[in-house]
């Protein structure tokens, strides 16, 4: 996967900046984004769940056995 030339040059700003920082705003700069990671990790989750329901709903969603799936995907 190639990376472009004006993102490595973002990436590498933005980590000259962190460590301008102190040490201790490192770690809360550490804590802040992981959480923030955290939360967007579990909107996507909850996001995934309300399309499957969509989907369940409409019935584009077949529910069974696996023999009873496989028969169904042979058709």
């Amino acid at each position: 996967m190639m990376i472009p030339m004006t993102q490595i040059y973002r990436l590498e700003q933005a980590i000259e900046n962190v460590e301008a920082l102190s040490l201790e705003e490192q770690e809360t700069l550490i804590n802040v984004v992981k959480r923030r990671l955290i939360e967007k990790r579990r909107d996507k989750i909850a996001s995934n769940i309300a399309q499957s329901q969509l989907e369940y709903d409409s019935g584009k969603v077949f529910r069974g056995t696996i023999d009873e799936i496989m028969d169904e995907l042979s058709k």
